[in-house]
């Protein structure tokens, strides 16, 4: 899809915008399959199959603050994938302001039961489905590995999610996160407020939670890079798995184009990692 024919987002901010054009310019030539999983402009995903494999696929959600961003930000991490084994999917989802919580996150798990239901028609395996995501995109992937409510809802298998691989994502809402402020998505605070409930840290369920290989660049925002080391030890804690990959010497948007370089060692590691987890037995 043509990003002009999307309906308006939230302007970037300057570093968003280098990052804009960065991705997009190391994404010419990337070709893959596009499909809708509902109406919606943003609800659509695009599927670059593996080379060959034993099925893996990676669903990988983009970042943007909650209020901005497109699944074609990612295409640039597909061949490095692919070429590993990988099955990679980019999904979008829809956008604050004009979309609160929990919108963009059942967007997000709308792309994955979509994935499970077509797979097989992509060469990957539905019983081996993982997700990720950059900055809100990992806040997302990160929310869908650690609650089991939207697995129910959409008749999805408990197992659905065999492991979580967020980069810079963010992993608590609350007034402790430190941001410096409310991210729009949430709405305004109130009875029942959003920001608990979407919080990975806090609704962390160890009986459907999957391992984690959980990213962060080594100079990314003070804050993110805190709250992943938090995740990570709250997760260990829990007894759920989790494996910590640090990219030396990149911030916050470096560490989401090093997804895609090999001399970054994560392409190596994260499709090795999705090896070592079993296929359930149904």
């Amino acid at each position: 899809m043509k990003l002009a024919d999307y309906p308006p987002q939230e302007p970037l901010s300057a570093l968003g915008t280098a990052y804009h054009d960065r991705v997009i310019a190391r994404s010419v030539g990337v070709e893959g399959r596009e499909f809708a999983y509902g109406d919606d402009p943003y609800q659509q995903l695009t599927v670059y199959p593996a080379e060959s494999g034993a099925g893996d696929v990676l669903v990988f959600f983009h970042g943007g603050g909650w209020t901005s961003g497109y699944k074609e930000w990612l295409a640039f991490m597909a061949p490095a994938l692919q070429a590993r084994g990988v099955t990679f999917v980019s999904a979008g989802y829809r956008l604050a302001p004009g979309h609160l919580f929990p919108t963009g996150f059942d967007d997000a798990a709308d792309a994955v039961a979509w994935v499970h239901r077509h797979a097989t028609e992509h060469g990957a395996d539905p019983a081996r489905i993982f997700v990720g995501g950059h900055s809100s995109g990992g806040h997302y992937a990160a929310l869908l590995a650690a609650t089991a409510d939207w697995r129910r809802v959409r008749g999805l298998p408990t197992d659905v999610v065999r492991g979580c691989l967020p980069v810079s994502g963010t992993y608590r809402l609350d007034p402790e996160s430190g941001l410096s402020m409310r991210p729009r998505f949430l709405g305004p605070p109130g009875e029942g407020d959003a920001a608990l409930a979407a919080s990975p840290l806090f609704r962390l369920d160890a009986a459907v939670c999957p391992p984690f290989l959980i990213a962060w660049g080594g100079r990314d925002f003070p804050h993110l890079a805190d709250q992943a080391r938090q995740m990570h030890d709250k997760l260990r804690a829990t007894g759920i798995v989790s494996e910590a990959f640090v990219f030396q010497g990149c911030d916050h948007f470096e560490a989401s184009l090093a997804c895609s370089q090999p001399e970054s060692g994560w392409p190596d590691r994260a499709a090795a990692w999705m090896r070592e987890i079993p296929t359930p037995n149904h």
